[in-house]
């Protein structure tokens, strides 16, 4: 899913934290956006403070995010993403 066209509904990212290998989070980017919006770790300890913060700002999603049957990961570092690929080719 491309999430700059189709974000994750709150739905769909509850559903995710739910598979999701790492802490929920590890979703919010602590990038410039996250400092720009004024935000603290304390802003987003909680699963629905997660959720809100990322259908009102879906550029602070974390990513790339793999999802797959039952497990969710963010793939940083990149060798994550392979090893999470190739667990399932």
């Amino acid at each position: 899913m491309n999430y700059r066209s189709k974000p994750p509904t709150a739905e769909e990212l509850r559903a995710i934290i739910a598979k999701l290998d790492d802490p929920p989070t590890n979703l919010v980017r602590r990038d410039a956006l996250f400092a720009k919006l004024g935000l603290t770790d304390d802003d987003v300890a909680t699963v629905d403070q997660i959720v809100d913060v990322i259908v009102n700002n879906k550029m602070i999603m974390q990513r790339p995010l793999l999802v797959a049957d039952d497990k969710a990961i963010i793939g940083r570092p990149k060798d994550r993403a392979r090893e999470f690929l190739a667990e399932r080719s």
